[in-house]
This record gives structure tokens, sequence and C-alpha cells, in this order.
């Protein structure tokens, strides 16, 4: 976060964070393991190979395995680490020292692997229904052609056996997918992000073509090049490189992030107040990302339901007169697709498609007869959607205080009346949820889903009239000063093909909080009273 001295006010902070994002050309987030480990396996063309293995020994926890969060999350870290340094193995193209150092990196892994628990339940990150089995046959393959030949300096080594396919996943599914592919004579969009997992089972009519990042990926970027021309791999050293610049030689698991963190950015500061230094930059933004025909998170990607109604959202709370039309793409019947060819609906793109909706029809009330039946429609499905004891859950976040947040925040301004059990509901789930020192979160208390947590409170009715909710808000409040006051690494918690963190987005949202939170009695504590016009409608 930004400092937090008397002088400094939420509008200037909000201020600086809105530049900062708008002078970032890729977006403010971690380089991936998984993603560093692809390229290093299948890009050794590129320059900076030794800055990437050295990230992939250091990155290793002390029990062998690699990635953040709890254990199902580790699996597909640590299958992509163990299988890159396989591959450099295979090459000889270390010292002797490192040359020693993924060897008994190696022999950690596989262990870390072998100790996993073998039937999950296994996170619903992106593919990996896909990627789990393609890494584990790769493995394999490594396993066996180093049985075969000794490695130079490792004369007589041999790596353990390699990873059994966890239940709950198929090991023929990224020949399955292959296959029909080919059988429809195409490479679905959708596949573009994740395309290292079939890459290995394509035909080669079917490689996608391009010089940029393919799907945003630069795994799947590396997988493309390493299967396709040598004109291929020089466009690939070509889009490569900058990503790999930014990062410091290293790969996100997208790049750039920059119409899902700028949305996501503004959204949260204008939920209590978009500075009027901030307004230019933000309609700018958004007059650059709104689509007729749907809005991509990042190049390469789809369009989504989710990026649209945020885009559509933004637009109404700054002014723009861009209409919610480009939601009609999706729309099913009861609730938005995430996109064409979604498995399963995202409780928060629709929760956001609720809001835009909303904010749109307070503005234009003669929109009605179009908006109206499909934002109660909208309103059903998303009750229909909350566990029993009051949280919600998404694909796109580990916490679900997240998905909570988004859908108390949609229903507790624009679901009407039958929201309002819904909305209790959820608020006393997190009455109940909060650690006792004023935190929340689901793997011990992080900044990011205080934050969250005390937005459901602030969303309630009346929350400073209920002594509960009053309590557990105070806690919030002295928990985010203190942490405000230290420099802060916000644990990953967001879902791509593994774990990440948005860090400019988690800000955003705790700087709002953190104002709301101050200023929730209506009066701030320097003594101002803060008018409704004052307060950007979200």
């Amino acid at each position: 976060m930004s400092g937090t001295a008397v002088s400094t006010t939420y509008a200037d902070q909000a201020a600086r964070l809105v530049a900062r994002t708008d002078q970032d050309p890729w977006g403010s987030v971690r380089p991936s393991l998984y993603e560093t480990a692809r390229v290093i396996s299948t890009a050794p063309w590129l320059p900076g190979e030794p800055r990437r293995v050295a990230y992939l020994l250091q990155e290793q926890s002390p029990d062998g395995s690699w990635g953040e969060g709890p254990e199902p999350y580790r699996l597909l870290p640590t299958l992509s680490a163990v299988e890159a340094a396989l591959a450099v193995l295979r090459r000889g193209s270390t010292s002797a020292e490192i040359t020693r150092r993924l060897a008994t990196a190696v022999d950690r892994g596989l262990a870390a692997l072998r100790a996993l628990p073998s039937a999950g339940p296994w996170p619903d990150t992106a593919a990996a229904e896909i990627l789990v089995p393609s890494l584990i046959a790769r493995i394999h393959e490594q396993v066996a052609l180093t049985a075969e030949d000794d490695i130079p300096g490792l004369e007589g080594w041999r790596p353990g056996p390699g990873p059994t396919v966890p239940r709950g996943y198929d090991q023929a599914a990224p020949a399955y997918v292959a296959k029909r592919c080919a059988s429809a004579g195409s490479l679905p969009v959708k596949l573009h992000h994740t395309f290292e997992g079939v890459a290995g089972y394509l035909p080669q009519a079917l490689i996608p073509d391009g010089q940029d990042l393919l799907g945003s990926s630069p795994a799947a970027t590396a997988a493309r090049a390493a299967c396709a021309s040598p004109a291929l791999t020089a466009g690939a050293v070509a889009a490569l490189e900058p990503v790999a610049r930014r990062y410091s030689g290293l790969f996100p698991e997208a790049a750039p992030i920059l119409v899902f963190e700028r949305l996501w950015v503004a959204a949260a500061l204008a939920r209590v107040h978009l500075p009027a230094a901030a307004l230019p930059t933000v309609r700018r933004w958004t007059t650059d990302i709104y689509d007729p025909q749907g809005v991509r998170g990042a190049p390469g990607l789809m369009a989504d339901a989710d990026d649209t109604a945020m885009a559509v959202l933004v637009a109404s709370l700054v002014g723009l007169p861009y209409t919610p039309e480009p939601l009609d793409l999706f729309h099913n019947g009861s609730h938005y697709d995430c996109y064409i060819g979604e498995d399963t609906g995202s409780i928060t793109a629709n929760a956001h498609a609720l809001q835009a909706l909303g904010s749109y029809l307070s503005r234009h009330p003669e929109a009605q007869h179009t908006y109206g039946p499909r934002t109660d429609k909208l309103r059903d499905w998303l009750i229909s959607r909350q566990q029993p004891e009051g949280p919600w859950p998404d694909k796109w976040h580990a916490s679900p205080y997240y998905a909570t947040m988004r859908c108390v925040t949609a229903l507790a301004r624009y679901g009407e009346d039958p929201s309002s059990t819904a909305v209790r509901a959820a608020a006393a789930w997190t009455v109940e949820t909060q650690h006792d020192d004023g935190s929340w979160g689901i793997w011990g208390g992080t900044v990011e889903e205080t934050a969250y947590a005390a937005q459901i409170l602030l969303s309630t009715a009346a929350p400073t009239r209920q002594p509960q909710h009053a309590r557990a808000l105070e806690r919030a409040e002295a928990y985010l000063n203190a942490a405000a006051g230290r420099g802060h690494r916000h644990p990953a918690l967001w879902h791509d093909k593994t774990l990440y963190a948005p860090d400019a987005m988690i800000e955003a949202e705790v700087l709002a909080v953190r104002e709301a939170l101050r200023t929730r009695h209506g009066v701030d504590r320097a003594g101002t009273t803060r008018t409704a016009a004052e307060r950007t409608e979200a």
C-alpha cells in the first residue's frame, strides 16, 4: 500500500495508484514458477536461461515442492519444475555445481509429488485437466531418457520413478482434446492460453500461426515455437524477450494484464470516491477498452463476460455513453456465460454483470423494459448459487471472501427485497469467520481477504447499528491500519493456471475499504462531512 502519513489523503493515494497503473505497460503481477519452468523446458534458445534456472532452484520449498498455497495447489507448479529441471539436466548445459543442485532438486521434487494426496480435492485452475496429465507424461519421458544415458558429472545418477496420475485426472485427456480439435480441423481460441498442454499431441496443421504471444501466455508461446518452424522460433524470441525484460528474465502467466488490472482498479476506487485527478485517465482507459464485440482480458484471449461487464460498469461510473449491449453476446437466458464454450459458470462474472446492468439502469431508466427482466433473473441465479452457510465460491479466486463480497455488493445495491435474506446470511457468515486478530482468510488472515470481508459488512444495511458488525469492522480497521504501516507481500489467491496475486488490484481494494471504514459514520476522522455527491456509485 501507499504510505499512511497523516498528510497523505485517500485522494492522493488513489490518484498515485491510478497514475502508476497507467504508466506500467505490463501490469503489476509477480513471475510465475509454473510459466517460467515451461519456458526453461521448451525454449533453451531464449537468452537468459541461467537466471531462470537459478530462480527455479531458489523457489523450491523445504518439503521439495514448488508453488504457493496448500498442497493441492502445489501439484501443477511442482510437476512443471521437475520436468524443467530434467530437461536442463538432459541438455548438459550447466556447470557441475548447478547440475548437482538440479539433480537434488529433481529427487526432492519427485518425493514431494509422491507425498501429495492421491485424490485431492484439486483446485479448479485453468485447464488443469489437460496440463497435469500432459506434464506427468513428459516427466515419464524425461525419466526414461535419463535412465538410458549418463548425464555428464552425474554418472550413475538416476531419477526416482515418475509420478502417477492423481485420482480425478485422466492421462488420456490431452490426446482426447487434441483428437477432437483435429476432427474439427481447428484449435479453439480458448485453448491458446494453455496451448502447452496439447502441443505435443496436435498435428502440425493445427499449430497456431503468429509472431506475438499466443493466448498472452509465455508458456504457450514457447511451446508453439518448439513444435513449429524456425521462423516461428524467431518470432517467439521477439515476443518473449520484452516480457523477460519486464520480469527480470522470468515470466508471468499472462502478459500484459492491462485490461483486467485497469478495470478492477477503477471499479474498486470508484466504490468510495474516484479522485478528480484520476478521472480523465480512467475515462481514457474505458474508451480504449470498451468493445461492442465484447472485451478481452488480454490480447489473444477470448472475449469474456467478466471483463465486458466491468467495462460497462466503469463506463457507467465515469459517465461515458456506453450501453450494456456487448453483454448480450454472453446471455444464456438465466445468467451470463463467462465466455462462449464455458464449462462451469462464474459467480463473480455474473455479480459484475448485475452491478453493470443495475448501474446503467439507475442512469437510464428508459432501458428498464430491456434489462429489468434480466437483472431479476440474474439476481435469482446468484441467490440460487449461495452456499447454505452464507458464502459464495468462484473459480477465479481461491477465497470465498472475494466472490461473496462481489455478490453482496451487487445484491445489496441492485437485488431488491428478494436479496435481503441472502445478504444477511453472507454477513452473518462473515462475522462468524473473523480471526481473533481482526483479519479474515481461508489459509490464515490476509490484508486482501480482510478488505473483502469488511466490504461485505459495509454493504449490509446500517452495519454500524448492528453491534456485532460494528465490533467486527472496528477490529478489521485496526488490523488493516496496522498492516498498512508494514511492507506487505500479498499471498497469491487468484486462479489462472496456478495461483497469482494482481498487486495493483489488491492495493485498490484495500485502499478503498480503508477509506470506507474511516468514513463509515458519514464524518471522517478530521471532522469533514462527505456528501452523497462525493461518492461514486458502485
